[in-house]
């Protein structure tokens, strides 16, 4: 089954999500990049299969070449789609990369000494990302505009939040990074390639992610599929 948007094709895998020729085209780039500059380090891609059947090694890549393909097919598209590739050391989230072509935005991590720093290009602008204080008036979550599910909407009931923000892939952990929100609560499904380059720049940026237990969010899990987990900039939730 093919859907279409703008001219854009897109084929249905098996698990009901889309997948375009741009995902392919990517994954082809990225790959080869990682196995010329990283030959000993493993590569999980979301659009490579049989690399879903490798076990956890204690560092490997994990890459997600379009992230959102869902608003990449959409027709009112604000282009919130990205281009992720994490580094998994341990089992933690230690090095990201994220690129929005849309916003012609790159966002990475490097050391600085002994300290790991979150970089923005931005329209050939370079800053650093940091995490802001909390809001005087209460702390702004970012919730998926498709994936606002009844436990995220309980969530924000008991920490008592009004304010939301929405936007697709990747970019809802730069909301929090770029001190534009304060925590990003996500109950629904999602994989390990979806967060692993985020979640590495968050915590470079000053943040944090925590499991549904309040314990630290971990990778190498069965499937490479999350459980639900809580990304936190300036505001940590009181009822986990």
């Amino acid at each position: 089954m093919a859907i279409h948007a703008r001219g854009v094709t897109a084929e249905l895998k098996q698990d009901r999500s889309p997948v375009t020729e741009a995902d392919k085209a990517a994954e082809r780039i990225l790959l080869a990049a990682l196995a010329e500059y990283f030959p000993d380090i493993p590569v999980i891609s979301e659009e490579n299969p049989d690399s879903h059947k490798l076990s956890a090694a204690s560092c490997y890549f994990l890459v997600d070449p379009l992230d959102g393909t869902r608003e990449f097919l959409r027709t009112d598209s604000s282009g919130a789609f990205t281009v992720n590739i994490g580094l998994v050391e341990e089992g933690c989230a230690s090095q990201g990369t994220i690129y929005a072509p849309a916003f012609d935005k790159l966002c990475w991590t490097a050391f600085e000494g002994d300290n790991l720093v979150a970089y923005q290009d931005e329209k050939n602008e370079i800053t650093t990302l940091k995490i802001r204080a909390l809001p005087s008036l209460g702390p702004v979550a970012v919730a998926s505009r498709s994936h606002l599910d009844p436990n995220t909407s309980d969530f924000l009931t008991r920490e008592s939040i009004s304010e939301t923000l929405s936007i697709g892939s990747s970019l809802k952990f730069l909301l929090l990074a770029d001190g534009q929100a304060d925590i990003y609560p996500r109950f629904g499904p999602t994989m390990e390639w979806d967060t692993a380059a985020g979640e590495a720049i968050l915590r470079a940026a000053g943040g944090t992610v925590l499991s549904e237990d309040g314990r630290q969010h971990t990778y190498g899990k069965a499937g490479w599929k999350n459980a639900p987990f809580i990304a936190c900039a300036g505001y940590l939730p009181r009822h986990l």
